[in-house]
């Protein structure tokens, strides 16, 4: 088998044992597909790891930023508790429709809002609310802003929080130095910011699956 294979063949068997999916999930993933977004959702398995990070973590308060159709939404929704908040930023009014419903099918409407619009337009309209610390931040959304969500995640957290920023490895392509194109840019001004700024501790990790070859970054807050 080749490589791509025998990563879908164990993403599967991960999957089946450790993340099935249920009718909610499964659901989401088809209104997504269905309404036209793009397949980049995470996998259940990056879903579920979501979900025990918040867990880990006692979160009580989410901050999302890229909801798309909802699906990492939801997984992270079922790890509050039932006064938790999950805010989540969608540039897209399609992808916050659907995504909507999805959440809404998944009983957790009364946890999680969608706001739509540019979330660097977002994000300020936020602070100014003065809302209490995020124990997690998730960012996944346009890769070129990764080192801006990063810092207004500092904003919005405390000594303790959790920002996880997904898609770092960009198929390898992070490690060029001399690579143009804004994806790169902005994501190795972020791993260089968690790297460099005295308020985090971070690491990033590879990984292989049915989404190709990737990986993620997690940053702990520290003061």
């Amino acid at each position: 088998m080749s490589d791509s294979q025998i990563w879908d063949a164990v993403d599967a068997y991960f999957t089946a044992h450790l993340t099935p999916d249920d009718e909610v999930t499964r659901a989401a993933l088809r209104d997504s597909e269905a309404a036209g977004l793009p397949q980049v959702n995470v996998t259940a398995n990056q879903g579920k790891l979501l979900q025990l990070l918040a867990q880990i973590q006692g979160a009580r308060t989410i901050l999302e930023i890229g909801t798309l159709g909802g699906y990492s939404t939801i997984w992270l929704g079922r790890a509050l508790p039932a006064d938790g908040r999950l805010i989540s930023l969608e540039y897209d009014p399609k992808h916050a429709e659907v995504a909507t419903r999805n959440i809404a099918r998944a009983g957790l409407d009364k946890l999680v809002e969608v706001r739509v619009g540019a979330a660097l337009d977002s994000l300020p309209h936020l602070a100014d609310e003065n809302p209490p610390p995020f124990d997690l931040v998730f960012i996944d959304a346009d890769k070129a802003n990764n080192a801006r969500y990063v810092e207004w995640a500092l904003r919005l957290t405390s000594a303790g929080s959790l920002i996880v920023v997904d898609n770092v490895v960009r198929g390898g392509r992070v490690a060029d130095v001399d690579s143009s194109t804004p994806d790169v840019q902005g994501t190795r001004a972020a791993i260089e910011l968690i790297g460099t700024h005295p308020r985090l501790s971070g690491t990033a990790v590879q990984t292989v699956g049915s989404k190709g070859y990737d990986g993620f970054a997690l940053a702990r807050v520290l003061a």
